[in-house]
């Protein structure tokens, strides 16, 4: 088993499209779940649902969920659907934590499928509609996002855009920290 530190894993965590397939076991489902159970949330509501999606013939049909730019993740061995509803968390005044809380274990499992060597990408080009037909979700359900996870392929994938190949070489560049670092104030960015 391989194990990296914590900064390692933000570092090595990238977003690549060219996947292989690997097998998916229960042990792999239930500990990156554990690693999404461990996470914060408000009054500990632990807001987060997920579909493990990884049967050959679902994934199969879940390819009809995904935007046209999204045909990579059809060679994903699984996708993991993430789901969450307003009321199972707090809602102080304005505030509405679930996406919140929700994104932190998402986040949380994502680091940890890293660490084991695994890519999880999210996504947005995806169909909830389609989603939750092909999941029989309840409508009451909000259906997040999509994470597709496989093991990163050299061979880059010839479903992926010019643009897509450029970035699956090269990290895409990240704002500077100063552009949305500020001190003690808004807009107050002077180091």
């Amino acid at each position: 088993m391989i194990f990296l530190e914590v900064y390692e894993a933000i570092n090595k965590r990238r977003a690549f499209r060219s996947l292989k397939p690997f097998n998916v076991t229960k042990k792999l489902i239930k500990d990156l779940a554990e690693s999404a159970r461990l996470s914060a949330s408000c009054f500990n509501n632990q807001p987060w649902r997920y579909i493990f999606v990884y049967d050959r013939k679902i994934l199969e049909k879940m390819h009809k969920a995904l935007s046209d730019g999204n045909k990579w993740a059809q060679k994903a061995s699984m996708i993991i659907v993430v789901l969450g509803r307003s009321e199972d968390d707090c809602i102080i005044r304005d505030r509405i934590y679930y996406r919140f809380d929700i994104g932190m274990a998402t986040a949380q499992m994502i680091l940890r499928a890293t660490e084991l060597g695994l890519v999880a990408h999210p996504i947005a080009g995806y169909s909830p509609k389609k989603t939750r037909e092909i999941l029989n979700i309840p409508e009451d359900i909000d259906v997040i996002t999509l994470v597709i996870v496989g093991k990163h392929s050299d061979k880059i994938n010839p479903d992926m855009s010019d643009k897509q190949i450029a970035s699956e070489n090269i990290r895409p560049e990240r704002i500077p920290i100063e552009s949305f670092v500020y001190h003690n104030k808004w807009r107050n960015n002077v180091w």
